[in-house]
Formats: structure tokens, C-alpha cells, sequence
């Protein structure tokens, strides 16, 4: 099959990625922004070359275990983002939170937000797992996994002893295996 993308496309997603890492995270010197960014860049590009096949073969193998994926990706990040909006007390952005999170679904993972990002990026690559949508499949928990490391260095350094505790009893993504 010839993989089509609209360059237009693209590029206007592209640049609004990157503004969005930009303001959201890099400016305040939270450096964990710029993996995302190449896991939102990851998603978008899968999105890119998968939406043509989205309903297509609902129940062929691939589709089964991609639609597993993509509503699996709803939770953590609801989960995650109403615990952090009611727990966080944030200042200015809601990434910068004065309150190390520690109920809800963050009881059980630090990551739940990431989590769905793997979620969903893994979702939508097996709507046809091609050799090019398995390797931004690839990039795509890469980026999510050193986002993780590095806000944990980041919450380590704003949050100390406190924050290295939390990692001591609870995982990185996913709860009870990693």
C-alpha cells in the first residue's frame, strides 16, 4: 500500500505542536516538553497516515486490539487531569503544581497522563500496523518513556525526599507492572 500524507497538514500540525511545547513547557524551563513533543509529533504522524482506515475492517485483528487501545487511553488521561485540576494547586499552568499528587489514580502511577499518550499512540498504529506505523509506533513510547525520566528528575528537584518516596510505591505507567 502507498502511504499518503498530506505535507499542508503536516506542517500546520507540526508548527502547532511545537508552539504548544514551546509555551506550555520549554519557556518555564520544563525540559520533560521536548520528548513530548516527539510523541505528540509521533501521534499526529500515525493520525496522519491512518484515518483513511479508521472504521475500515472493524473486526479484523488489528482493529479488535486497536480500538482496546484507544478507549484504554480515556481513562488516564480524565483520571489524571480532574485529580490534578482538584489535588495540584497549580500556579499559572496546570503543569506547575505546588502539591505532589498522591490519591486517585496517581495512588497507582505517576504518569497516568503519559500513560495515555502511550495508549493512544499505540492504538492508533495498529489501525494498520505498517512498517512506518510500527516505527513511529516505536518513537512514540521512546518519547513517552524519557518524558517520564525526565519531569521525574524535575519533580525530584522541586519536590525532594517526598517525591522519591512516591516512585518507591507506585509505578512509572502502568499500575502494579511498570
Amino acid at each position: 500500500m502507498t502511504v499518503k500524507m498530506n505535507p499542508v497538514s503536516l506542517i500546520i500540525g507540526t508548527i502547532i505542536i511545537i508552539v504548544f511545547s514551546w509555551f506550555y513547557s520549554v519557556k518555564a524551563g520544563r525540559y520533560h516538553g521536548i520528548p513530548r513533543f516527539f510523541s505528540f509529533e509521533s501521534i499526529f504522524i500515525l493520525l496522519l497516515l491512518n484515518y483513511r482506515v479508521w472504521f475500515r475492517d472493524p473486526f479484523t485483528w488489528h482493529q479488535v486490539i486497536s480500538w482496546i487501545f484507544l478507549f484504554a487511553s480515556i481513562y488516564p488521561v480524565i483520571a489524571g487531569w480532574l485529580t490534578l485540576q482538584q489535588m495540584g494547586k497549580a500556579e499559572g499552568s496546570f503543569e506547575n503544581t505546588t502539591v505532589l499528587v498522591r490519591s486517585g489514580i496517581y495512588k497507582y502511577i505517576r504518569h497516568p497522563l503519559y500513560c495515555s499518550l502511550l495508549l493512544l499512540g499505540t492504538g492508533i498504529m495498529f489501525k494498520e500496523p505498517g512498517i512506518l506505523q510500527i516505527i513511529f509506533g516505536i518513537i512514540n513510547a521512546a518519547a513517552v518513556y524519557f518524558t517520564g525520566k525526565i519531569e521525574e528528575k524535575e519533580m525530584k528537584s522541586k519536590f525532594g525526599h517526598q517525591y522519591t518516596n512516591y516512585m518507591n510505591v507506585t509505578k512509572m505507567f502502568i499500575p502494579f507492572l511498570f
